[in-house]
């Protein structure tokens, strides 16, 4: 992966909360995936025209969307998971971003769940700013694998014939439509 010299953009851009998304799937009863997706994304990808861009945004835990019972997803959003009357949202900002030539994108930062904070490295693309029919626009998708533990998810139970009800490790998948801000368009 090369530097970020190969895409410099300049400006504000901030996440399209009509479409941009963080998805999540965990292995379950190990032998299905449960997924759930929050829908409340806000975002903005500042670039200064050089290599030192920045990402920062954050999601509405209660907008998690699972396709499972009711009781299941008051369970997600309740202490022993996302504890969203505690902890209402989490968040992202990134430490380094580092822009591949073909639109690889590696992306460092600060992820906060449950009002913890630790340290992780996503992958994937990263399409740089360009004019569409509706405005100047980016793209990214980002993905990462965490050990739900480090944030405090630490309920589990084990199953009748052996092995953990829920995976410890929890993987993210990030979708994020940006467009240049409307106060940054000059820029």
């Amino acid at each position: 992966m090369s530097s970020l010299s190969a895409q410099p953009f300049a400006g504000l851009f901030r996440a399209s909360p009509e479409v941009s998304t963080i998805a999540f799937a965990v292995r379950h009863s190990g032998v299905f995936r449960f997924r759930g997706t929050l829908s409340d994304v806000t975002a903005t990808l500042r670039g200064d025209g050089g290599d030192a861009p920045a990402l920062e945004g954050s999601a509405r835990v209660a907008s998690i969307s699972i396709a499972e019972p009711a009781a299941l997803r008051a369970s997600v959003l309740g202490p022993e998971f996302f504890d969203v009357e505690h902890h209402p949202e989490l968040s992202f900002r990134s430490t380094a971003i580092r822009l591949g030539d073909d639109g690889q994108a590696a992306v460092d930062g600060e992820l906060t769940m449950r009002g913890v904070t630790r340290t992780v490295t996503a992958a994937g693309q990263f399409d740089s700013p360009r004019q569409v029919g509706f405005g100047e626009a980016a793209g990214m998708r980002l993905q990462t694998t965490v050990d739900r533990r480090d944030w405090g998810f630490d309920w589990q139970v084990q199953l009748p014939g052996g092995g953990n009800a829920v995976a410890w490790d929890v993987e993210f998948d990030v979708d994020l439509l940006f467009m240049r801000a409307e106060a940054d368009a000059d820029g």
